[in-house]
């Protein structure tokens, strides 16, 4: 590059942008040039750091050596060696596999679940566990969970291919640059021998996927800027812009991470055409086709592209599963058992299910269980399945000596504005009643508690009584405004008495209500939190045999597709729990965290990244931002630094990586969602390339043979550093000594009491293995004996399964959100509870368990959503003996007596 070439000196552009003047053409820098400019181009060129060109042209300025490639082959055969050794091991669960496995599982399945995260990723991983025969069984319940029948290593290559690819895209991205092939093969192998991406990528997770992407997407812009630098509009500028709009739009379909690489192009491009509008030479309509080329597969293709993908969600998802509760009930009824059209009249003795309007649409609740506290009458909750103990028989309110109304034979009384009534449920039997006694979450004077109260055979009292109060009806139906219609009133109930309203919101009771969701009766009631409407209503004993029916309306993809956005919005902006290794963006940079992925059999897998390859990014971070001030400064003072063609191409180049970086960094000092070391895994990718750059800087001066040496010697210090946490990376054995030797930050909290004291501990524990441990059983006429180490899970062992225990501070997976808002199942047998006395007051009725049929089921710290199985019901009469509870409810006896024992056996083992 001609360094003698002097232009006019150009006006200094802002902080993190590169040093362009107005006739620029592109940005970030192109390689491309022709031979045949004139004086002012030439100028021009020298300006923004070129130097004479080359005579052709590469696509995608991407001048390759035949050499080059054979290096290439070499550095990816390197890169598939260090991700895909040993990926079989462990052959258990790891981390958030939990998660991503199970997904999968319910795509096989094709059960509706919900995710914070767009599918592409997961129907990668899918699609590879289908073609390999994984038949969905396998529930990924716990880490350390070994797999059965589970075509894991499959699943698991599909992230490791792409990690494998994300290599050879960083050597062509930094060669589309301009840099030597010398920084390009530095760049690669910092890439190869990073051990945090060699661990993310080897595990069935989402985070491999979403590097790829960004990388990919990177390298095809930089393509399609060399493109638009040496000719605009032809087919191999548009082949290289659709290109990136396609892979926009699968970087935002991993993860909405990708969002900050979408911000990354659109930050260029709009400094692109901002230059342009600004050249002279430049006509407005030659203006609009690049404006409109742009608009059109940048921003249309990935936003089809991202739709396509939820399309293919919702076509394989076509049976209910445990994400119906989070839907509207319109969604669910294209999830395979839709309602049945029902009556539009309600009236006085109608049978029906209230829903609540607001917090996800859960229906009006009651079960044989009472409240521990308060009053101690049955619980009234808020519950998101359908179920029979959602029924409620409407009532006039009348007291003992007024005549009741005979609904049977009498002239149907519709339900108006201003009509008082009682409900009663049908299961138990009991009116909905509420009194001036607090609730026993929401214990505040302006709320009271809601409960069931009554006997069979007694009418109740006026704490029985609501007065209807209709809000708004549908605007198609003028009769819904003034009396009460099935789904298309909204309506709130007043209690009489204390003039509160029924209120339900997003609070969970505890583990006495399963979880379900507060009703209370509240005086000063939001009115979104307390209106309600009819689902479903039987058929009236008046009405004729063709009264009208009505039932929700079948939404289109679009409208499917918007409610699942704001769904995954609002869960995800809720994903505020601390978790035992979440970190904050600070602390990325420095390496100062890692998380614990597994810890089982005397071995651990721990994401921590490699710490020479991490602390220099960060350093070439730093240097990059110190050093672009200062020109800043000394551009104020009058010095003409750039009028130097070197230092405007490094600048460029800084520039456009820079930006990439604080982009998919800084957003997340935003959040205050639970984030972990992993998010910062794009913004490395950045880094690692800006590191590279520098080191570009710094040695071209030099011979490319002495370069050639200092990036041998800067690899060999990465692959040396690579090799001193391998193990945590592979989960390889490893000994307490060296565990300790690795601690080089004290926050690294590896689980070095786990590994064997030394190499002759190892040799012993490999070659014994089928001997230690304990024995369970195998007494004569008994059971089999059972061979498990260290310690046995005794409540796994009664049903018979594989011990899945992760140790005190061991590995948990990340939070499930929607996990949190399942509310467990409770229901009740058709039959009426025995007549009690009027006399005998209600007792509390404390239960500690029931069936197990679809109750959630907790790993760790979190438990997955796993909801209720609709339809059927199971006895639950609770009976008070002796002062002793029956234990009834999420667990049956056997497994409620097997986790007594354990937790008698291991205290301090947390289930």
């Amino acid at each position: 590059m001609s360094a003698g070439v002097r232009a006019r000196r150009p006006t200094t552009p802002p902080l993190g942008f590169s040093n362009v003047t107005p006739s620029a053409h592109k940005y970030p820098p192109s390689l491309s040039r022709k031979d045949d400019l004139d004086a002012d181009a030439r100028r021009q060129a020298a300006s923004k750091g070129y130097g004479p060109g080359h005579k052709s042209y590469a696509p995608g300025g991407l001048d390759i050596t035949s050499g080059e490639w054979k290096l290439l082959v070499v550095v990816l055969i390197v890169a598939t060696l260090v991700r895909m050794f040993r990926i079989s091991h462990p052959s258990s669960v790891v981390f958030d596999e939990v998660h991503f496995g199970k997904f999968a599982g319910r795509y096989i399945k094709t059960r509706y679940f919900v995710d914070v995260h767009p599918p592409l990723a997961k129907l990668l991983i899918t699609a590879a566990a289908f073609l390999f025969g994984f038949d969905g069984d396998f529930d990924f319940k716990d880490i350390g969970k070994e797999f059965v029948n589970v075509p894991y290593v499959a699943m698991r290559m599909v992230p490791a291919t792409l990690g494998i690819a994300t290599i050879p895209l960083a050597y062509l991205t930094l060669r589309a640059l301009d840099c030597k092939a010398s920084t390009a093969l530095l760049a690669s192998l910092f890439l190869t021998f990073e051990n945090g991406l060699v661990t993310q990528s080897r595990h069935i997770l989402l985070d491999s996927p979403l590097v790829f992407f960004t990388a990919l997407t990177i390298f095809l812009f930089v393509g399609f800027s060399n493109e638009d630098r040496h000719q605009p509009f032809s087919e191999s500028w548009w082949a290289w812009l659709v290109l990136t709009g396609l892979s926009l739009g699968a970087v935002v379909s991993c993860k909405w991470v990708g969002l900050f690489t979408i911000a990354t192009v659109g930050v260029c491009t709009i400094l692109r055409l901002w230059l342009l509008l600004g050249d002279t030479r430049v006509s407005l309509r030659t203006w609009s086709r690049h404006f409109f080329a742009r608009a059109l597969c940048l921003i249309a293709i990935p936003i089809l592209f991202y739709m396509t993908m939820f399309e293919i969600h919702f076509l394989i998802l076509g049976s209910s599963g445990d994400g119906d509760a989070f839907m509207s009930s319109e969604f669910r009824q294209t999830l395979g058992h839709g309602m049945p059209d029902t009556f539009a009249d309600v009236a006085i003795g109608s049978q029906v299910t209230i829903r609540h309007v607001n917090t996800q649409g859960g229906y009006l609740h009651s079960h044989l269980h009472n409240y521990p506290g308060g009053s101690g009458q049955q619980q009234i909750t808020l519950y998101p399945h359908r179920d029979e103990n959602n029924l409620w028989l409407v009532l006039n309110a009348t007291t003992d000596n007024y005549p009741q109304y005979d609904f049977e034979h009498q002239p149907i009384e519709y339900i108006k504005h201003g009509s008082r009534i009682k409900l009663r449920h049908i299961v138990t039997d009991k009116a909905l009643h509420s009194h001036d006694v607090r609730p026993p979450v929401s214990d505040v004077d302006f709320q009271n508690e809601v409960s069931g109260y009554g006997l069979t055979g007694y009418t109740g009292d006026l704490n029985d009584d609501w007065v209807v109060e209709i809000y708004k009806g549908d605007r198609n139906d003028k009769e819904s405004s003034k009396r009460l219609k099935t789904l298309r009133t909204h309506f709130k109930l007043r209690h009489l008495m204390t003039g509160c309203y029924l209120f339900s919101h997003a609070v969970k009771l505890p583990e006495w209500a399963f979880d379900q969701q507060e009703v209370t009766c509240n005086k000063q009631a939001v009115k979104a939190n307390s209106l309600w409407y009819i689902e479903t209503a039987s058929k009236h004993p008046q009405l004729p045999p063709n009264a009208e029916r009505v039932n929700y309306k079948i939404p289109g993809f679009l409208s499917k597709f918007w409610e699942l956005q704001k769904v995954m919005w609002t869960t995800n902006s809720k994903l505020t729990d601390r978790h035992v290794y979440d970190s904050r963006p600070w602390s990325w940079p420095f390496l100062e965290r890692g998380i614990n992925f597994w810890v089982k059999d005397h071995k651990q897998i721990y994401l921590i990244g490699n710490p020479f390859v991490w602390w220099s990014s960060t350093v070439s971070v730093i240097t990059y931002m110190l050093i672009r001030g200062l020109l800043i400064l000394r551009a104020k003072r009058g010095y003409r630094d750039f009028e130097n063609t070197k230092l405007v191409k490094y600048d460029m180049l800084g520039g456009f990586l820079f930006t990439g970086y604080a982009l998919h960094y800084l957003p997340f000092f935003l959040m205050s969602r639970q984030l972990f070391l992993h998010h910062y895994f794009p913004a490395l990718y950045f880094a690692i390339l800006l590191s590279s750059v520098a080191f570009d800087f710094a040695t071209s001066a030099l011979r490319p043979r002495i370069r050639l040496q200092v990036a041998c010697v800067l690899i060999i210090v990465a692959v040396l550093t690579f090799d001193k946490f391998s193990p945590l990376a592979y989960g390889s054995p490893w000994t307490r000594s060296k565990c300790n030797n690795a601690i080089w930050v004290r926050t690294w909290d590896f689980a070095c009491q786990e590994f064997h004291d030394d190499v002759t501990s190892i040799q012993a524990a490999t070659s014994n293995k089928s001997i230690l441990g304990a024995t369970i059983g195998g007494e004569p006429g008994g059971r089999a004996a059972v061979i498990v180490d260290d310690v046995v899970d005794v409540a796994h062992a009664a049903k018979g399964e594989t011990s899945t225990m992760i140790p005190l501070g061991g590995a948990e997976p990340g939070r499930d959100v929607f996990a949190q808002r399942e509310s467990k199942e409770v229901k009740s047998s058709r039959s009426r509870p025995e007549v009690v006395s009027p006399e005998e007051k209600e007792r509390v009725v404390s239960v500690v368990g029931g069936t197990t049929e679809g109750i959630s089921e907790v790993s760790n710290k979190d438990y997955t959503p796993n909801p209720p199985q609709q339809g059927g019901s199971t006895s639950e009469q609770a009976t008070l003996q002796g002062g002793h509870h029956k234990t009834e409810g999420p667990l049956d006896q056997a497994e409620a007596l097997a986790n007594e024992v354990a937790h008698e056996l291991y205290p301090d083992d947390n289930r």
